[in-house]
């Protein structure tokens, strides 16, 4: 079996363990599927869940979070781990998630999250996440 083949092979196994859309389960699904957009481009969640992301196009992308939209008490993230919104520009390459790769975050903090992919920022592939508190 080739590279190539392995890869599409692992993107088709985990795009059929992703949920649709966020909201129940363990977790949340995003996909990149192409278009320069995330699907679904809003999702609602859970606090503690965990959103995976999942690239599905031809093209590598990031998952950069609009760091002056964070809630208040929300810890940041991007792709590859940068510590600031500035530092995951200044360092693309780091956060590029390749066709048939994957990222997750889990967002504990209730409130509404912005993010956005890097080289395609200007195309509008952006997406949002809203955490709700947790049921008492």
């Amino acid at each position: 079996m080739t590279k190539r083949s392995t890869l599409r092979l692992a993107a088709l196994l985990t795009a059929l363990a992703l949920p649709a859309c966020g909201g129940s389960g363990d977790g949340a699904g995003v996909s990149m599927p192409g278009g320069h957009k995330f699907a679904p481009e809003r999702i609602e969640v859970a606090a503690g869940e965990t959103i995976e992301f999942v690239n599905r196009s031809a093209e590598s992308h990031t998952v950069t979070a609009f760091e002056e939209d964070l809630p208040a008490t929300a810890e940041y993230f991007a792709s590859g781990g940068s510590p600031s919104e500035a530092a995951a520009r200044e360092n693309l390459s780091a956060g590029l998630i390749k066709p048939g790769e994957s990222f997750s975050v889990r967002l504990d903090a209730p409130g509404t999250y912005r993010y956005f992919c890097i080289p395609h920022e200007t195309d509008g592939m952006t997406g949002e996440i809203v955490v709700s508190a947790p049921e008492s």
